[in-house]
């Protein structure tokens, strides 16, 4: 498995029991504060959490937290920007800017300022960010929560790629549509716990 959970809690939610495989993608919907980020965040080790998470077999509590959320890759709803110039957020400009077409982006965003920048060309300059290094695990919450229809299917065509590639997707949307087109598994968040939707 790529990604698997163990008794995964907080004070706030859990306890989880998940494994998602290489080159699939598990959906989870639920209303707002129902605990869906936080699941994410749980896994990434960014929230107080007790129990047992591997990828690809290798326990989180093996690794030091910066290698580990290199593997398992977070991208937040709401995406953090750190310097006034979209650049300086990327290791490998050149990738970045090859890659940057297929979810609709001008490469010269690349090398622009943050503050100029959409809503959504922020979440997509952010997934982007995300995807870049190819994580095995993606954790993505709402990452087309800010786009238009068009934005949308070529961000669902990047992730597509990444499922054929290989990459385990655990997805936390609002948009039940989304969730049906690349889930393979389907579940819904309420009041900290999973069912299956």
């Amino acid at each position: 498995m790529r990604l698997r959970l163990a008794g995964l809690r907080s004070a706030l939610a859990g306890p989880f029991d998940l494994s998602v495989a290489a080159g699939a993608c598990v959906a989870v919907t639920g209303p707002s504060g129902s605990g869906k980020s936080l699941l994410l965040r749980m896994i990434a080790d960014l929230d107080p959490n007790e129990g047992e998470v591997w990828c690809d077999d290798v326990p989180r509590a093996a690794m030091p937290a910066p290698e580990w959320r290199r593997r398992v890759a977070y991208a937040a709803a709401e995406p953090g920007w750190w310097a006034e110039t979209v650049a300086p957020h990327f290791s490998d400009l050149a990738a970045a800017k090859s890659l940057a077409g297929a979810i609709g982006l001008a490469p010269a965003l690349l090398v622009g300022l943050v503050a100029r920048l959409s809503t959504g060309e922020r979440q997509r300059l952010a997934l982007l960010r995300t995807l870049l290094p190819a994580p095995p695990v993606l954790l993505l919450d709402e990452p087309t929560a800010a786009l238009d229809a068009g934005s949308v299917a070529q961000v669902e065509a990047l992730l597509r790629a990444r499922l054929a590639a290989g990459a385990a997707v655990l997805l936390v949307t609002h948009d039940a549509a989304l969730a049906a087109r690349l889930g393979q598994r389907r579940f819904a968040m309420q009041a900290g716990k999973l069912a299956p939707a």
